[in-house]
C-alpha cells in the first residue's frame, strides 16, 4: 500500500508541476528577465535585506534570558551552535534560580549538560521553519510532503523526539532548518486521540480520584478525568502529554 501511495503522490506532483509551467516568454517577459539578471550580477542594493540569502542572516541572534529557554531553542555558546533538547528549572536556596539544560551540538551531534542562571544573557539563533504534511513512516524514517510543490522528503523520526508518537496521516507538521538541513520537527500543540483502555468510572464512591490513567490509540498513557470512557475522543496537549478536553 505504501508503494502504491508513493506512486500516486509522485504522479500528482508531476501533474501539478506541468500545470504550473509558465507560458512562452513574451518580449516584455524576456526584457524583465534580462533586467533581473543584470541586477543579480550587480548584487543587492544597500539595505535590500530581501535579496540577502537566508543562510547569510540566520546567525543574527538576539539576547534572551536563561529563564526564557524552551525546548528546541537554538543558541550560540563559546563559538558553537547548540539546540536545547532537555531543560529543567530548579531553585537552590540562596544561590538563586537556575536552569539545567541538555544541549546538542548541531554540527557534531555531541551532547553536553550545562546550567544557566535564570537572569543570564544567552545568544539565541533563529532558524527557518517549513511546513509539511505527514504521509507515513518506514522503519526509523518518516515521509513528508511539501504541500505546495508535492515534493517528498524523508527524515529521521528522531527529529520529532517523543512527539513522534502523535504523528498521523495528513497531519500538518513543521521542520526547523539550520544551514539548509532539518534540525528538528514539531507537531501541532493540540491533537485529538481515542481512548482504547481506561479504568471503569466507579460511581457512588464518596472519594473518587480526580484523574485516572487511560491508554490512547498511539500507545501513550495519560491522566484523564474519571468520567472518560473507552472509545471517547479527547484532546491532548503534545507539549506535556496532558488532557485538555473532550473532542
Amino acid at each position: 500500500m505504501q508503494i502504491l501511495r508513493r506512486n500516486l503522490l509522485e504522479a500528482s506532483r508531476r501533474l501539478s508541476l506541468l500545470l504550473r509551467s509558465p507560458p512562452p516568454a513574451t518580449h516584455r517577459h524576456a526584457h524583465a528577465v534580462a533586467t533581473l539578471s543584470a541586477a543579480a550580477r550587480r548584487g543587492p542594493s544597500a539595505g535590500s535585506l530581501a535579496a540577502t540569502p537566508w543562510a547569510a542572516t540566520q546567525r543574527r541572534g538576539a539576547k534572551m534570558l536563561g529563564s526564557d529557554v524552551k525546548l528546541g531553542n537554538v543558541i550560540q555558546r563559546r563559538g558553537r551552535i547548540y539546540q536545547v533538547i532537555k531543560y529543567n528549572h530548579s531553585h537552590q536556596g540562596r544561590g538563586g534560580a537556575t536552569i539545567q539544560v541538555e544541549l546538542r551540538d548541531v554540527d557534531t551531534g555531541n551532547k553536553t549538560v550545562e546550567r544557566f542562571r535564570t537572569d543570564e544573557a544567552l545568544e539565541r539563533v533563529f532558524v527557518e521553519e517549513k511546513s509539511f504534511t505527514y504521509l507515513y513512516h518506514e522503519g526509523d524514517n518518516v515521509a513528508l510532503m511539501e504541500p505546495s510543490t508535492f515534493e517528498q522528503l524523508e527524515v529521521s523520526k528522531d527529529l520529532f523526539g517523543k512527539a513522534a508518537a502523535y504523528l498521523k496521516d495528513e497531519m500538518k507538521v513543521t521542520l526547523q532548518y539550520f544551514d539548509g538541513r532539518p534540525l528538528s520537527g514539531s507537531v501541532p500543540p493540540r491533537v485529538t486521540c481515542t481512548v482504547v483502555e481506561a479504568q471503569p468510572n466507579t460511581k457512588g464512591l464518596t472519594a473518587q480520584p480526580q484523574y485516572k490513567r487511560v491508554v490512547l490509540d498511539n500507545g501513550l498513557t495519560v491522566l484523564a478525568p474519571p468520567f472518560i470512557e473507552v472509545g471517547e475522543s479527547i484532546v491532548i496537549s503534545t507539549v506535556d502529554d496532558s488532557y485538555m478536553t473532550r473532542a
